[in-house]
Order: C-alpha cells, then structure tokens, then sequence
C-alpha cells in the first residue's frame, strides 16, 4: 500500500509540473494579416512576437495571404517586429494580448503611408521628390546600359564587316545616346547617393572611350574614384590619360589602381606599355612593360610585348663593309620568357620565330657591293 502512495504522489507531481507549464505557455491566440504599399497581401514577412517583461518570443513567417497565427502568448503587451530583408523592411509595433479572448493584430502600410503624408505634408513632398529623381536616374541608367550592349553588339557585327559605314555610324550613335543617358543619370542622382554618382560617372567613362574621347573619359574616371574609390577605374583612367598625351600623369593613376588591389598592377602597366607601342614610343613602352612581367612574370603576352618592344629599338652600325645590329639586352630573354612560361601559348610561335630572326642579324650583314658568298667545294 505504501508503495502504492508513492507511486499516485508521482503521478500527482508530474500532473502539476505539466500545469505550471502550461500556463506559463499561456492560452492566448494572435491572428494578423500584412499588406504591402500597395496594398496587396505581404508574404515572407518575418513576425517575431516578444514580451520584453519575460522576454518569452515566438517567430513566424506570413503566407502568400499575409497572414500568420501565433500561439501560446501570455496576458500582457508585445513587440511585433516586422522584417522582410529583401524590401529592406524592419518595422516595429506594440500590440496587447489578453487570454482568452480573440486577439487580432493588421497592418497595411499603403494605408500607414498615406497617414504619415496627411500628417506631415511636406515631408511626403519631399520623400516624393526624392523618389521621382530615383526613378528618373534608373531610367536614364538603363537607358544608357540599353544603347551600351547595342553598341557592344554593333562592334561585333564589324568584325564581319569592318569596311560598313553604316554600322560605323550606328556604333559612335550608340556610344553618343549612353553617354548622354549616364550624364542625365549622374545629374539626377542625390548629392548624398555617391554610390550612383560614382557608377554613372565610371560607365559616362566607359561610353566616351567608345567616342574615342580619352581626355573626357579619364576626367569621368576620376570624378569615379573621388566619389568612391576602385582599382579598375584607375587603371581605366590611366589607359585614358596615356592615350590622351598626358602620359607622364597615367603612371600615377596605376600606381592608386595597385595600391587598392595588387592584382591589377600587370594589366595596368601592359595597358600602358601597348599605348606607347601604338604611339610608337618603343622606348617608353619597354620601360612599362618590364613593370608588368615584374608585376606577373607569368604574363606570357607582357613578355612578348616587351620583346616586341625592344626589337623596335634595334639600332645599327657600320663597321667596315659590315652592318652590326646593336640588338637591346634582354630582347631575346623576353621571347625566351614568352615562350617558357606558356609553350603552347598563342605567342610562343612568334616568339620562337622572333628569337630567329634576331639571331640571325646578331651575325652582322655584309654590304660590299656585287660580292658573292662562295659555294661550298668549289673554291670559288
């Protein structure tokens, strides 16, 4: 018997643990519906409900209704706190919950909105504005991105066609439409909005490279990185200024590129080093491409260039009836370069063939006038 007593306190224990739970759990229901500023049913809202006095929460998500159900609250007042990362949404709101009666919680901020304009007018007017100079900003910015692609498009159909004048003038037209699309883009963005500012400015850059207008392209570049600072757009600006004539100021320009992202330094250096070789300014071009195999002596096309570079400087000198080809040292280390770091490259033929020629001037060319090289075996 007295076994069986310990056994029914048990019972009787446990009984009222599960009632203490229960009603720290509470009885009480919310049942809320959400809606967008438009009005329509808000979905993958994040609800949380938390009574800051015990600090007992619940979380929940709204359906494709906008609504959600939570239960087991206690009697008391909750934060409601509303979340949806990707409309950047985090809103907060208190609401009284009491046991046993039917709680309901609706929220539509179409209708919290148009409160908030009848209640302070001017700052509505204001939020209005700013959001019509938004809207107007992406407009110009797409339209300036549309005539960009078309532009990369037209340039592709010239490779098939290079000699169409047609599709010439369709490309500067396309070009001209982005560039003055990003310049309406940048001049509709707000003055504290410098992450547009920077990117129309960047792209206005990308569009009057396209016009060939390096001077104006690297004025837009630079007007980029004031804002906000990127390597690629320094190495665009400096490729701008060489091709502009201000070849003494794009060094700099590569060097800020290098100090934001060391990776950028070959293709800044090459870019430049090409420029120069356009120019015809081989000397120039061989100083700069030697900073990019520096930079990346796994740069297969670096080492051609450079050696390409430096044949262009090959001088001459007459000794006698002889012309000495006065060869740059390093010209054939490069092409030898060239062709070590990538055998099988797309320069290592012309490397190799290169690296022929050279050898065969380094023996000289004999210039006598009417003289004949002897046949072998005949003496004469």
């Amino acid at each position: 018997m007295k076994k069986t007593l310990v056994g029914m306190c048990s019972v009787l224990a446990l009984v009222a643990i599960a009632a203490i739970t229960a009603a720290a759990q509470g009885t009480g229901r919310l049942d809320g519906e959400i809606r967008d500023l438009q009005g329509n049913p808000y979905a993958d809202v994040t609800v949380t409900i938390k009574n800051p006095d015990n600090g007992a929460s619940s979380t929940t998500k709204t359906d494709k209704s906008g609504k959600f159900t939570v239960l087991g609250l206690r009697t008391g007042v909750y934060v409601i706190t509303l979340v949806n990362e990707k409309d950047k949404l985090n809103f907060q709101d208190k609401k009284q919950i009491t046991e046993g009666s039917e709680n309901t919680y609706n929220m539509n901020f179409k209708e919290l909105a148009a409160k908030q304009a009848a209640e302070h007018p001017e700052e509505a007017k204001k939020k209005d504005e700013e959001q019509t100079k938004f809207e107007g900003l992406k407009a110009h910015f797409m339209a300036g991105v549309a005539a960009m692609n078309d532009a990369k498009a037209v340039k592709t159909q010239l490779q098939a066609a290079p000699t169409d004048q047609s599709l010439k003038d369709k490309l500067a037209a396309d070009y001209q439409t982005a560039a003055t699309e990003f310049k309406a883009a940048e001049q509709a963005a707000g003055p504290k909005d410098v992450a547009n500012h920077s990117l129309a400015w960047a792209n206005l850059g990308a569009a009057d490279e396209g016009l060939s207008q390096w001077a104006d392209a690297a004025t837009a570049f630079q007007s980029a990185v004031d804002l906000k600072p990127s390597a690629p757009y320094y190495v665009a600006e400096a490729t701008d200024l060489a091709k502009s004539g201000k070849v003494d100021d794009a060094p700099a320009a590569c060097d800020k590129a290098i100090a934001l992202d060391p990776s950028v330094a070959v293709m800044c250096w090459k870019n430049l080093g090409i420029v120069m070789s356009n120019a015809g300014k081989m000397k120039e071009a061989a100083a700069l491409l030697q900073k990019a195999t520096t930079a990346d002596p796994k740069d297969d096309q670096a080492w051609f260039l450079l050696g390409n570079a430096l044949s262009a400087t090959i001088d001459t000198k007459q000794q006698g009836e002889k012309m000495t080809y006065i060869i740059p040292p390093g010209t054939i280390e490069a092409y030898q370069k060239c062709i070590d770091v990538k055998p099988t490259g797309p320069y290592a033929a012309q490397a190799k063939a290169a690296i022929d020629g050279l050898q065969q001037l380094d023996q000289g060319v004999d210039t006598t006038v009417g003289k004949r090289a002897k046949k072998k075996g005949t003496g004469s």
